[in-house]
């Protein structure tokens, strides 16, 4: 199973809030094979295999080490959600 992981810089209210709209993305793409998870900078392990890919913003997207970024400009807008994940999975 594919796992996105939502990622934030310190707290977990933003990722919490990303997560949930990830969800909602991915029912309206009709997708239901992917975990999703959320975590802050500090709790995130790059190294962890079973993570897909992350889903943050375009601040943080420099200081995060991981291959598989999807990078958002609005945390909010759950149609740029939708349409990136839908490219990751495309390419």
């Amino acid at each position: 199973m594919k796992k996105i992981v939502a990622l934030c810089g310190q707290g977990l209210g933003s990722s919490l809030i990303v997560e949930m709209n990830i969800k909602k993305a991915l029912e309206e793409l009709d997708i239901d094979d992917i975990e999703v998870t959320h975590t802050n900078l500090n709790s995130f392990d790059s190294n962890d295999t079973s993570i897909t890919a992350i889903v943050c913003g375009k601040d943080l997207s420099d200081a995060i080490d991981f291959q598989n970024k999807i990078v958002l400009n609005n945390l909010l807008d759950i149609n740029e959600i939708k349409i990136k994940i839908s490219e990751f999975l495309n390419k």
